[in-house]
């Protein structure tokens, strides 16, 4: 590494021209790389309700469509603005009740199930299919036409929330990156002796961030809460590499013989220093690629890299920055206005037995907390309440009582007895508001005048669909337990039927994310338990860390049940690995230096000092984290990301206690066991 830390001192104006040189292809990337708004899109593709929806794409046209709600229009204005929206790129289908009259029979031959559906106080429906997925670009792009022709308080459509979600998303992250540099500039002003450090220091991980965000065009795709947690991690986690960076080589100027060869040494030292904590970071983000969901790849991959561009960028461009501008570093220096927190490090040593105490009674609750808090699946529970797709939901459901539609793929040589029998005893089951199919509701006299569009939809040579509507919410207990029983009755009559639909998603969703906590957390525990056995050589001080470091996320997890606080499953699911992968570090920098310190003291007289060089690395290191991710948890709309990020604020500050009071009494109580040296005289 020493030879590697010469060259970069020698070639610093090489490293940052190049390192400007490469933001060009790395933005190219940025924008070119596709942002999925779509969260159901992330279920494993071997699930049956994936395959159901890919036949309804494929086979019928209707892997999307949207709901028009049209007030006291003439039938042939509908038939006319049916036409409109036909001429819509992208748009397959387009039928309403008007096409049913339009072909000669009247109104009054369908059953009242039908009519109601569909008529209702003088507003009816008109149903629009499109020929891509639910996210796909053609849809929205469809979508977005839609709305220029229809109120888009009216259209009610999965692609509508995935498109509000975008126009939110897209309006909201700029000021994220604003808010997160905005407060941690604060926190390193008043961490460095310097007012341009913290400038460095922002443009050196702010270049690694565009690094990671443009290499994301390798993956195809990423998701919007990648994309908008992604620079807001990257910061609050690599932060505290350039800060022992910094700190390092103003350390090593006070006894090296200029300044090149105290950022050789800074270089070396802080390699070995940081190598360990990046490794358990990177495995923690690496973990979520566990998940069945594989947004959890999405997140883990990207955050991964974000730590690896992060540790090269510290080691190669910030010494290259702090050596150019040296000078104007040295001009600008201030007194360090971080107190030295010495009331905390004071009552960590002498109050061992009482934090000891105080530790064991918290795990209590802090585990049943975090067994039990609330978590909700409804994708549209994390948004706000005033966008238009939620406002078309919530009249679409109160005037047509259209809650959770779901379409049962039947195999065609399944009889028409069968099929009877069938919808007969899903009309039993509790909560199934109607079932209906093509031959229940129209006779082959009656198919044979209808549209082709019309037919085409219910019918093909390799599948009938029945449509049934339950009266049950989306990702409701009641719901997924309905579907379960609904199953059951569609297998017993035909073994290849397929249930799907939003609400069969989301049932799949549930189950999945469910699979996926235990999987993610049990993961990234024994990755991270691995890792630093190697990097400590010991195998009782990883226990301690990690025990350390999970009652804080057990107590972190715990307000939100103890708060009554309802939790969407991406962040129950993912927040937990994050903070122990991120948080572990200020664990490992106590335990290392205590050691160190414990091979020529006594066990007060190394934790003293152990506490007095740490305490205001770890605190600064946790507020930069705090900083990253708190004010963007405060400001956005959409609670999916602003969960993940207060929950991560909030486990830094957690973190950052537990290891600056029980970590010291846990290391000094169980010395004899995590410390290997030659005993000293009078000990």
């Amino acid at each position: 590494m020493k030879n590697i830390s010469k060259s970069i001192v020698k070639h610093k104006l090489l490293i940052l021209i190049i390192s400007l040189v490469l933001l060009i292809p790395a933005a190219i990337g940025y924008v070119k790389t596709r942002i999925n708004y779509d969260i159901l899109i992330y279920l494993p593709e071997e699930i049956e309700t994936i395959k159901g929806e890919n036949i309804l794409t494929d086979e019928f046209g209707l892997g999307s469509y949207a709901f028009v709600m049209v007030d006291n229009m003439p039938n042939k204005k509908m038939l006319d603005l049916e036409k409109e929206i036909k001429k819509i790129n992208g748009v397959n289908k387009v039928v309403s009740i008007a096409d049913v009259i339009d072909s000669g029979i009247p109104i009054e031959f369908l059953p009242n199930e039908v009519k109601e559906k569909v008529y209702k106080d003088n507003e009816t429906i008109i149903m629009v299919t499109f020929k891509g997925s639910t996210s796909s670009d053609e849809t929205i792009d469809g979508l977005r036409e839609l709305r220029k022709i229809v109120d888009k308080d009216k259209i009610s459509s999965m692609t509508a929330m995935v498109l509000d979600t975008m126009e939110l998303s897209n309006k909201e992250i700029a000021v994220y990156v604003v808010i997160a540099v905005v407060l941690c500039l604060v926190v390193l002003t008043l961490a460095t002796d310097s007012y341009v450090v913290p400038f460095f220091l922002l443009a050196n991980i702010g270049i690694a961030i565009i690094y990671n965000l443009g290499s994301n065009l390798f993956l195809g795709q990423i998701s919007y809460i990648t994309k908008a947690i992604t620079a807001i991690l990257q910061l609050g986690v690599t932060t505290d590499f350039s800060i022992f960076l910094y700190h390092k080589y103003e350390e090593e100027k006070k006894s090296a013989k200029n300044k090149e060869e105290a950022m050789e040494n800074a270089i070396t030292s802080t390699f070995k220093s940081v190598l360990g904590s990046s490794l358990t970071t990177f495995a923690g983000f690496l973990a979520l690629c566990s998940m069945s969901l594989t947004l959890g790849k999405d997140i883990g991959i990207v955050m991964a890299k974000g730590v690896l561009c992060g540790l090269i960028t510290v080691l190669t461009l910030f010494p290259s920055l702090l050596l150019m501008f040296d000078n104007l570093v040295e001009k600008t220096k201030h007194k360090n206005f971080f107190p030295k927190f010495k009331l905390i490090q004071k009552f960590a040593l002498n109050n061992r037995v009482l934090i000891l105490i105080i530790f064991v009674i918290l795990m209590i609750p802090a585990y049943i907390g975090y067994k039990n808090y609330d978590v909700y699946y409804k994708l549209d529970e994390s948004l706000p309440q005033d966008l238009a797709f939620q406002v078309a939901n919530k009249e679409l459901n109160e005037k047509f009582n259209i809650a959770s539609p779901e379409i049962i793929l039947v195999n065609k040589d399944t009889s028409n007895e069968e099929i009877n029998e069938m919808i007969d005893e899903l009309k039993e089951i509790k909560g199934v508001e109607f079932v209906l199919s093509p031959n229940e509701v129209l006779n082959d006299g009656i198919m044979s005048i209808l549209p082709e569009e019309l037919t085409e939809i219910v019918d093909n040579d390799k599948y009938s669909l029945i449509l049934l509507n339950s009266k049950y919410e989306i990702a409701s207990t009641k719901l997924n337990n309905q579907l379960t029983k609904i199953n059951k009755v569609v297998k017993k009559y035909d073994k290849d039927a397929i249930v799907a639909g939003e609400g069969a998603l989301m049932k799949d969703l549930v189950t999945i994310a469910d699979h996926d906590f235990k999987a993610v957390n049990y993961t990234s525990l024994i990755v991270i338990f691995v890792i630093m056995m190697f990097v400590l050589k010991s195998f009782t001080l990883p226990v301690i860390l990690i025990l350390s470091i999970e009652f804080a996320i057990f107590m972190n997890m715990a307000f939100a049940y103890f708060t009554g606080t309802s939790l969407p499953f991406i962040a129950s699911i993912v927040v937990g690995t994050i903070q122990l992968g991120a948080t572990i570090d200020y664990a490992i920098l106590m335990s290392t230096k205590y050691n160190e310190e414990r091979q020529n003291k006594n066990v007060k007289e190394a934790m003293k000092e152990t506490l007095a060089f740490t305490t205001p690395s770890i605190i600064t290191s946790a507020l930069c984290f705090f900083a990253a991710t708190i004010g963007v948890g405060l400001y956005t709309k959409i609670d999916m990301i602003g969960s993940i990020c207060t929950l991560l604020a909030r486990g830094s500050i957690i973190s950052m206690l537990t290891v600056l009071l029980i970590l010291p009494s846990l290391l000094m109580t169980f010395d004899k066991f995590i410390i290997k040296k030659k005993k000293l005289k009078g000990e």
